[in-house]
């Protein structure tokens, strides 16, 4: 850890502390939904809001992927290419079976 100085990992134990705390948090909202008597597909959106805030906060803040702007949008551009060449696929394909 050298190069960092004491004000700097004591932000970072701040800020990990602070996404553990929303991470509690969320759990808790996820369960106190879960005993809520809302329609499946009520409950079922709003736990997949929940996990998705969840699995951002964990991806950004302890992957680190919050500092590495350039390196997700270029991954962001290519599984758009993939997804684009993956759905024009079956267009430029023969449809059908029987040639003739």
């Amino acid at each position: 850890m050298s190069g960092h100085t004491v004000e700097e990992i004591e932000q970072e134990k701040r800020k990990y502390w602070v996404v553990f705390i929303a991470l509690v948090a969320l759990t808790a909202i996820t369960v106190g939904v879960s005993y809520l008597h809302l329609s499946t597909g009520a409950a079922v959106f709003i736990a997949l809001l929940v996990a998705c805030v969840k699995g951002g906060l964990v991806a950004g803040v302890f992957m680190h992927l919050i500092s590495e702007r350039q390196a997700i949008y270029a991954i962001l551009v290519l599984t758009a290419v993939f997804f684009v060449v993956l759905m024009l696929g079956p267009s430029f394909t023969r449809m059908g079976g029987v040639v003739g």
